[in-house]
């Protein structure tokens, strides 16, 4: 779904604060899709006639058709989820302005006129992650849409002009709340075709479907029921071996679908409607006991005080990333640690 756009000039001529005030547009708050908003590599103006004009993008920075939830309440999911080329916009001092050469080349719907056509924004940028869908299903059909959107997001990366606009200079610097508004913003990124198809470079990539059945009545009463613990299949030996200081990424995708129903077990108050609320944690390096601390958490109610939340080097940590029903969290330490990290629990 796309994420809708911003498409007046006053907008345009205040960018990129005008990202944070434009909303994502009706239906592209709904949970169970993938929200696609916009960024973009166009830069070059070909057009003699407007060689006056300026990009208002920079290149891999949000497209200025683009919207966020950057105003939305903190308990709404972090939309997007994604973003695709747009198309950019030029600008003088005085206007700005569509320009063919910033759009993107489409088929025309009245060929016997004209084989092309120019398209923009994010009907295009949902289109072409359309297109990335289509080709991962091709490849692995067998695959649940859930799995499908979950290796799209998993394979997105944010550009440098997205993170110069949303993180501080000092990007050690920053805080959760920080990748958090950076997210409500550009999503999780770019996808990358190759990198949900295969596991490229230096990277791994696992992909675990199953079923959970996490509540059952009990005398009438709902009861927490079942988690799933997966191990993670990590070459202890060989982490173990690699040098002190050698940094790794884990990165974490759990996706799956809704049921509303706000009078169901499972909301956090009557604005909600998160189902049977999944979540995902991470044995911790040297924790002997990771089942009972997920047992305590999944007693908790309140989704903003996760129960002993002491595990820091996660971009979002538990109180940021289960927002939605799709959630992504990146941790960074040392080789030696995840070597440590067996075992991942869904709850």
């Amino acid at each position: 779904i796309s994420a809708g756009n911003t498409a007046d000039g006053h907008s345009w001529s205040t960018y990129p604060d005008s990202l944070t005030t434009n909303g994502i547009r009706d239906p592209g708050q709904a949970w169970n899709v993938l929200t696609v908003g916009a960024f973009t590599n166009k830069t070059l103006i070909t057009e003699h006639d407007a060689q006056h004009y300026q990009p208002i993008a920079a290149a891999g920075g949000l497209s200025p058709f683009t919207t966020s939830s950057g105003t939305w309440d903190r308990a709404w999911p972090l939309k997007p989820d994604v973003v695709f080329e747009g198309g950019n916009v030029g600008k003088t001092d005085a206007s700005c302005d569509c320009i063919t050469s910033l759009q993107l080349l489409t088929t025309n719907n009245q060929p016997i006129e004209r084989l092309f056509t120019t398209i923009n924004a994010t009907s295009a940028a949902s289109a072409l992650c359309a297109r990335m869908a289509a080709q991962l299903m091709a490849a692995y059909p067998a695959l649940r849409p859930e799995t499908i959107r979950a290796l799209i997001v998993h394979s997105a990366e944010w550009t440098d002009a997205m993170q110069a606009t949303y993180l501080p200079a000092n990007k050690a610097a920053s805080t959760k709340s920080d990748y958090a508004d950076l997210i409500r913003h550009c999503g999780w990124g770019a996808p990358d075709l190759d990198r949900a198809l295969w596991s490229a470079g230096n990277s791994l990539t696992l992909i675990v479907e199953d079923v959970v059945r996490p509540y059952h009545k009990v005398k009438g009463k709902v009861e927490n029921r079942h988690m799933n613990l997966h191990s993670l299949p990590w070459p202890k030996e060989e982490l173990q071996a690699l040098p002190l200081d050698t940094n790794v990424e884990l990165r974490i995708t759990l996706s799956y679908f809704i049921e509303p129903n706000p009078s169901a077990r499972g909301t956090a108050s009557k604005f909600h409607y998160t189902s049977h609320r999944l979540r995902f944690d991470v044995q911790r390096p040297l924790e002997t006991n990771f089942v009972a601390r997920i047992n305590a958490a999944a007693e908790r109610e309140d989704e903003d005080d996760p129960v002993d939340s002491k595990d820091p080097n996660w971009l979002l940590g538990d109180k940021q990333r289960h927002r939605g029903s799709l959630h992504q969290d990146i941790w960074h330490g040392t080789a030696a640690e995840l070597a440590n990290r067996g075992f991942i629990a869904i709850y």
